[in-house]
C-alpha cells in the first residue's frame, strides 16, 4: 500500500491518518537503499514448483544487472538488498503460518456434528 492508497482508506473509513502507519515513500530513503529497491525489483521472484509457494528472488543475474545500470557500491547495494528480501521473506512467511493455522482450524472442525439436547 502506498501513501495514497492509505489516505484514501483513513477517508473513507473517516479515521486521522496516523503518520506513525503511514507507508514511507522512497524518496525518504538515502540514494544507497533506493538504488537497492530498483535493483532488487529488477531480480525475478523464485517460486517452488508444486505448492506456488513463493522462495524469495532469483540472485543468479545480480551481478550482469550491476554491470548494466553501473551500480558503483555494489557491497553496500547488496547488503541493503539482502535486508529487503529478510523483510519480504519474513512477511511471506507469516502470511504462510497464517494461512496454515487457519487451514488447520478448518480440518479440526470439519466433520464434527454437534448435537444439542433441547428440551421444550
Amino acid at each position: 500500500m502506498d501513501k495514497e492508497k492509505y489516505l484514501r482508506l483513513c477517508e473513507q473509513l473517516g479515521q486521522e491518518p496516523d503518520p506513525a502507519k503511514m507507508p514511507l515513500e522512497i524518496s525518504v530513503f538515502p540514494e544507497e537503499v533506493q538504488v537497492a529497491f530498483f535493483m532488487f525489483n529488477l531480480l525475478s521472484d523464485s517460486f517452488e514448483g508444486m505448492s506456488g509457494t513463493y522462495m524469495g528472488k532469483d540472485w543468479t543475474h545480480c551481478r550482469h544487472i550491476f554491470e548494466v545500470f553501473e551500480v558503483d557500491d555494489k557491497k553496500t547495494t547488496l547488503i541493503f538488498m539482502k535486508m529487503i528480501e529478510s523483510i519480504i521473506m519474513k512477511q511471506a512467511f507469516e502470511e504462510q503460518e497464517r494461512k496454515r493455522k487457519a487451514e488447520d482450524r478448518k480440518r479440526q472442525t470439519a466433520g464434527k456434528t454437534y448435537a444439542h439436547n433441547v428440551r421444550g
